[in-house]
């Protein structure tokens, strides 16, 4: 891939509530209009030929929101998937969830699961969606894994590196983002994919999640594609 071109981009999709409030709506209409955002995202995504999208859904943190909103959002992602779908495997789209199963409803994780079988053929692009996700969580299971796995015999010392470490992530498949975008102003990774953003290249829009749309991705690209990555080395002498 064109290294100008990010591999994978992680969108913090950011402002949808305050996008509500500023129209004299309820918060939740804030999200069900930030669907349109989402699907456009994808389908640029796709057109551009870049293989992975994460998009952070839902924090651990984001059940402390109110009760009518935490509802709206959880039934939100199952009802997304069944409008969608169809669309997803037209455009070649494989789906994965990222994050905690407890605490999400039956038929919510099952929405999760078929999706993720029904388009686990697509190739064009993996769309990963981080919902009850947190970072420090992600890391601390992996850890805690990894020290079971030790206790029991089945990981050696001499074995338990980064690598042994990452297998042990929700999603071990995922790469490094490249890309971060987070939308509504705000400057902060918010306990998203820590691990995986030691070296992502920050991009913060002051769009509002509802009004991201291509010309907002266009220019976050094109940031993207002026910037020298040197992952701790230094620039190359003439």
């Amino acid at each position: 891939m064109d290294e100008n071109v990010p591999g994978h981009i992680g969108i913090i999709m950011d402002g949808n509530g305050r996008w509500a409030e500023a129209r004299g709506l309820p918060r939740v209409e804030g999200h069900r209009a930030g669907e349109a955002s989402i699907m456009e995202t994808v389908r640029e995504c796709v057109r551009r030929r870049i293989p992975w999208l994460t998009l952070f859904a839902f924090s651990t943190e984001n059940w402390g929101r109110p009760p009518e909103e935490v509802d709206f959002l959880v039934n939100m992602s199952r009802d997304v998937l069944q409008r969608r779908l169809e669309e997803f495997n037209s455009l070649g789209v494989r789906l994965l969830h990222l994050g905690l199963r407890e605490g999400l409803p039956d038929d919510v994780l099952a929405w999760f699961d078929l999706a993720a079988e029904a388009t686990a053929g697509n190739a064009a692009l993996t769309l990963t969606i981080a919902f009850n996700y947190g970072g420090r969580r992600e890391i601390f299971e992996a850890a805690l894994r990894a020290a079971e796995d030790m206790a029991s015999g089945k990981l050696r010392e001499d074995d338990l590196d980064e690598a042994a470490l990452r297998s042990r992530f929700y999603r071990p498949e995922l790469p490094d983002i490249d890309l971060l975008i987070r939308t509504g102003g705000e400057r902060r990774l918010s306990n998203f994919m820590l691990w995986h953003c030691a070296y992502a290249e920050f991009f913060f829009c002051d769009a509002l999640w509802p009004d991201f749309r291509a010309p907002h991705l266009e220019e976050a690209l094109r940031d993207y594609a002026r910037r020298e990555r040197r992952f701790g080395a230094i620039r190359p002498g003439p």
